[in-house]
Formats: C-alpha cells, structure tokens, sequence
C-alpha cells in the first residue's frame, strides 16, 4: 500500500523522531485520503499522526537489530546530505 514510506528499522543512527513522525504522516495521508487537512479534519489528522508515530517508536524500539541495512535511506536524511553538498 504505501510502497513510499521509507524503511526505518536498521538506519544508522537510529531513525529520529521527526522521521518516525513523516514516516506516520505520510501513512495517515494514505490511508486517510487527507492530503491537506481543514477545520473539519486537522484534530482527528493529528491526533491520528501521534498514535501511528508512538507505535512505530514501540515497534522499532522492540524489534531486534536487522542484519543489513535498508536500501535507501529517509528523504529528510537525503535532503539533508543533498544540502550540506551544495
């Protein structure tokens, strides 16, 4: 379903927060089908966002190490490198 959202598990270092958070805001928006949020559904959006953000930090957290790393990498952490290479 959401072949986009980015493998978290396995990242050195460890996925963040704010990843984790992009990573259940972009399922949200999926399954959701909110791309942008109104008056009439930004609490339920974000409140939402926090609980699939909370279980993916408890998921990560009790998963065991993986043995390789993911393919790619985070798009904020791709972002990222990209700027500091300009």
């Amino acid at each position: 379903m959401c072949r986009n959202i980015t493998t978290l598990r396995g990242l050195a270092p460890p996925a963040t927060s704010t990843e984790i958070e992009a990573a259940a805001r972009q399922y949200v928006r999926k399954v959701s089908g909110v791309q942008k949020t109104s008056a009439a559904t930004e609490a339920a959006f974000e409140q939402a966002v926090a609980l699939v953000a909370d279980a993916t930090a408890d998921l990560l957290a009790t998963l065991p190490p993986r043995r390789t790393p993911p393919r790619t990498e985070p798009p904020l952490r791709r972002r990222a490198a990209a700027s500091t290479t300009r």
